[in-house]
């Protein structure tokens, strides 16, 4: 059975878009907007806007298509959606049980993606984003990272063994190749690139990190087994630039944004679930979070209690008062 999904129609809209177009056509560089309609369905025009829409709507499903062929392939879905609009029209679809009630939600969903576009994603700026970025920044220390080669063996004695001709002259390189028990480095002279703490066993980051350039260390054993390692540079690992974190940034903050919006809404207004299994589920959902909030609160009251008696022991005691002679 076929689907008459939109995104199943568009899958369609790409593999036929290819063989539509002319030889060539998808390595031409993207045009600017058109200043008229960019096609038209029994009159019906279709514009660079459509194609904005259509690109929010559907436009991750086309990944790394040239910009030529994907405005194409975004015309040629619009085309289609026209022709299937106004052939339901032409059977009068648009006056079938539960036509108003979709009609209905997809208001709704555009109203709400209207909202969050206007007060939530442009409210966002590249600007603030910066901002946050440099923030962040200046309060951040380079990581020092090494670029190693390891062996990994089965026993100290081979490791020794192994360490004694390379001290003797052989290459390092040349005998992970012939000994090294790690089939992902192994064919590579045993390389494991740069990596900085926390990225390796702490027994074998703690040989690495003491060696300097050119050391091979002692055999060090993990859980994997015995390692000889060399490191061949120290380095500090540059800081992220901005435009290398922009993105993961702008969608942090308005993902930020967007919940403590939701939250505010949800608060002027009056919620009721009646579907009893989704009634008992958010109940549960809101219990829970009842008792983290107090636990939370309990904890905040503890260290309240510990920092007061703390300054009440730092006061000074008073003085005794002498017993009267009698």
């Amino acid at each position: 059975m076929i689907s008459k999904s939109p995104l199943n129609l568009l899958a369609a809209a790409i593999i036929g878009g290819l063989v539509w177009l002319p030889a060539g056509a998808g390595a031409q560089d993207a045009k600017a907007p058109a200043a008229g309609p960019l096609a038209t369905v029994n009159g019906k025009a279709i514009t660079d806007r459509d194609l904005q829409l259509a690109e929010a709507e559907v436009g991750s499903d086309l990944g790394n298509l040239p910009e030529a062929t994907r405005r194409r392939v975004l015309v040629e879905y619009i085309i289609e959606t026209q022709l299937m609009a106004d052939a339901a029209g032409a059977e009068n679809m648009d006056k079938t049980p539960g036509f108003d009630e979709r009609m209905a939600y997809y208001k709704r969903k555009a109203l709400r993606e209207a909202y969050f576009d206007n007060k939530i994603k442009n409210s966002v700026s590249e600007a603030t984003a910066k901002t946050f970025y440099d923030d962040q920044i200046k309060g951040m220390k380079p990581e020092e990272e090494v670029k190693a080669r390891h062996i990994l063996v089965d026993s100290e004695d081979k490791a020794r063994e192994i360490k004694d001709k390379i001290a003797k002259g052989a290459d390092f390189a040349e005998m992970a190749k012939e000994n090294s028990k790690d089939p992902g480095t192994k064919d590579n002279g045993g390389l494991l690139g740069f990596f900085s703490r926390g990225q390796m066993v702490p027994q074998f980051e703690e040989a690495a990190f003491m060696l300097q350039p050119g050391d091979v260390s002692d055999p060090v054993e993990s859980r994997f087994g015995w390692h000889l390692i060399k490191v061949e540079e120290r380095r500090e690992k540059p800081l992220p630039t901005f435009d290398e974190v922009k993105e993961r940034i702008l969608n942090s903050m308005i993902h930020r944004k967007a919940q403590s919006i939701a939250e505010e809404l949800r608060k002027g207004a009056k919620i009721e679930y009646i579907d009893p299994e989704i009634k008992k589920e958010v109940a549960a959902q809101e219990e829970q979070a009842e008792k983290q909030r107090k636990m939370i609160e309990q904890q905040i009251e503890q260290m309240q209690k510990s920092k007061e008696g703390e300054k009440e022991g730092e006061k000074p005691a008073a003085p005794a008062e002498g017993k009267k002679d009698e």
